[in-house]
């Protein structure tokens, strides 16, 4: 194809996620990861980058979320049309998984920028007939199945990958492998290395890191590995670079490759405290300005601020927008917003009423359910001024205390509906996303310190004038700018305190700002409300955004080289 064969004529980057959120048609996502992933795509189409995505094509999507009439989520596939959306390559590779031959097709589906730029998005696919009934599913489903499917879906990414990307004609400067997932592609290269040679790989692989929660890190019994996984290297090579008592994904990522970053500042110490001695940086993450921005400050920004898609930070001269056009945006997004809630609920809500929105993977350490901490105390501060309240997430399938979390909220809304209206928008995509991105007048983030490793949803309801109100955690750290930018919940460091202690301020501090700072704000200061409205824009858009994030992997980590000095203690580490 054309656009391939224009790629194949200098060298390019190459882009593996286990997910990519492009749109809802492909459902190929769980989070944020895959909304990352989706961003990245779009901001490297942008700015023209020689660059090239690798994902799985998860033909049965994560899965579709209906909520039951006591709360309870079900899943469902949610299965697409593969051969309608996306473009087949004649190209096919194959992976050995359990001893067997497994072969590996690709889609491709090419995602074209406003300005006319375009970046391939390959979906590897094992549902061939080649292959036996077995081995077509490894691709059906996004974190489906037991530890014995992910590993084969991780064989399938980073060996696969590799091999793909080689079959398909490409020159790789860089691979980058986003969250270990597909951190394989290091053994891949490892094999094609002169004498296994670790500076070979590391010359040309880049790692970022998504999380701190060690349960987020994919770790392999080496029994299984021997069952699953060919021996691309020897045995004791692999435990030298993927850890001794089991295959640990991100050591293995770490120390085979030449730059390592966390995705936030406050991410990258976590990361350094998790893994000692590795050289971990810092990029935080940024969202695609002009993906997450609505229709009505699109038009907005393109009367008072042209050349802002191109170019986010132009987004700091917002304060150039009339304070009633900022307005009159905002409350057009609300409606809209709220005409989606009742039809989707059938719970009406007030365009007048200030409205509190939460919307995150439903697990237990982004504490859904802390807004409910003290429902006398809630039920009190509702005289201050009314507030709604619109939630939306999926759990994980096996998280049942996620799901638990669901069922809660639904049970809550129920027992305060004659004081406050909250729904809960089931089966969350970025469609619904963007709705509540900018329709919403707080966004509300709450994760348990220090396990946010920077979150993004705050990033785009800023581009759309909504405030942010979050515990100081992530990228919020260095967003924040107290009663400017949004606010924050609890103190500025948890060092020192109990984890009861430090609920028990979080709390305080979070009923305290929403009772005596935020509704008197709201419904007596119009004009101050509107003007941190336009900080929101002006001051945080214009650096949280995926162009400033792609121009700092570009100069920082795609054409940087390794110095062998940054790994000595990693070599000393994994002997």
């Amino acid at each position: 194809m054309e656009i391939l064969e224009s790629l194949r004529r200098e060298p390019i980057i190459a882009y593996l996620s286990m997910e990519i959120a492009l749109f809802n048609d492909i459902p190929t996502y769980s989070g944020g990861l895959g909304v990352l992933a989706g961003d990245t795509v779009r901001s490297a189409a942008d700015l023209s980058l020689p660059f090239v995505a690798v994902t799985l094509v998860s033909r049965k999507g994560y899965f579709r979320q209906e909520i039951t009439p006591e709360g309870w989520q079900v899943e469902h596939p949610m299965e697409w049309d593969v051969e309608k959306i996306l473009t087949p390559l004649p190209q096919k590779v194959t992976v050995t998984i359990e001893g067997r031959k497994v072969m590996v097709g690709a889609w491709v589906y090419f995602w074209r920028s406003f300005i006319g730029s375009i970046v391939p998005v390959v979906f590897l696919d094992t549902d061939l007939p080649e292959n036996n009934p077995e081995d077509r599913t490894i691709t059906d489903f996004l974190y489906g199945g037991d530890r014995r499917y992910r590993l084969k879906q991780e064989i399938v990414l980073g060996v696969g990958g590799a091999r793909m990307l080689k079959a398909l004609g490409f020159e790789v400067r860089k691979y980058h492998i986003n969250e270990g997932h597909a951190a394989l592609i290091t053994l891949e290269l490892l094999r094609q290395s002169p004498q296994f040679d670790p500076e070979f790989v590391r010359a040309r692989c880049v790692f970022t890191t998504h999380t701190p929660v060690e349960a987020g890190h994919d770790k392999f019994a080496y029994d299984l590995v021997r069952e699953v996984l060919e021996e691309l290297v020897p045995f004791p090579v692999l435990q030298k670079y993927g850890g001794e008592d089991h295959l640990n994904m991100t050591l293995l990522a770490l120390n085979l490759s030449g730059y390592v970053n966390g995705v936030a500042r406050r991410h990258s110490e976590a990361s350094r405290h998790m893994f000692p001695g590795y050289a971990i940086h810092s990029i935080t993450n940024g969202v695609h300005s002009f993906a997450w921005t609505s229709e009505s400050f699109r038009v907005l920004f393109d009367r008072y601020i042209p050349g802002w898609a191109y170019e986010p930070s132009f987004l700091s001269r917002a304060d150039i927008i009339p304070d009633e056009e900022i307005w009159r945006a905002h409350q057009e997004e609300k409606r809209k917003l709220l005409q989606f809630v009742k039809e989707k609920t059938g719970v009406e809500m007030d365009e007048n009423v200030l409205t509190i929105g939460f919307a995150r993977r439903m697990t237990a350490y982004k504490r859904p359910l802390f807004i409910f901490s003290d429902l006398t105390r809630l039920r009190r501060i509702k005289r201050k001024g009314p507030f709604q309240i619109i939630f939306a997430g999926k759990a994980h399938p096996q998280d049942w205390e996620g799901k638990r979390c669901i069922q809660e909220i639904i049970r809550l809304s129920r027992e305060l509906a004659a004081d406050i209206k909250i729904a809960f928008l089931e089966n969350y995509d970025l469609d619904t996303a963007k709705k509540m991105v900018a329709g919403v007048d707080v966004w509300l983030n709450t994760p348990m310190r220090p396990l946010e490793a920077s979150g993004t949803s705050g990033m785009k309801a800023a581009h759309n004038g909504v405030l942010h109100f979050s515990v100081l955690d992530g990228w919020w750290i260095e967003g924040h700018v107290e009663g400017v930018t949004g606010w924050s919940i609890g103190p500025e460091s948890e060092a020192g305190k109990t984890p009861q202690e430090l609920l028990e301020e979080e709390v305080d501090d979070f009923y305290n700002k929403l009772e005596y700072l935020i509704i008197p704000l709201y419904y007596t200061q119009k004009d101050h409300w509107r003007q941190l409205m336009k900080n929101a824009i002006g001051k945080v858009a214009p650096y949280f955004n995926a162009h400033r994030m792609m121009r700092r992997y570009v100069t920082e980590a795609y054409f940087h080289q390794p110095l062998l000095a940054n790994h000595l203690v990693q070599e000393e580490t994994a002997s």
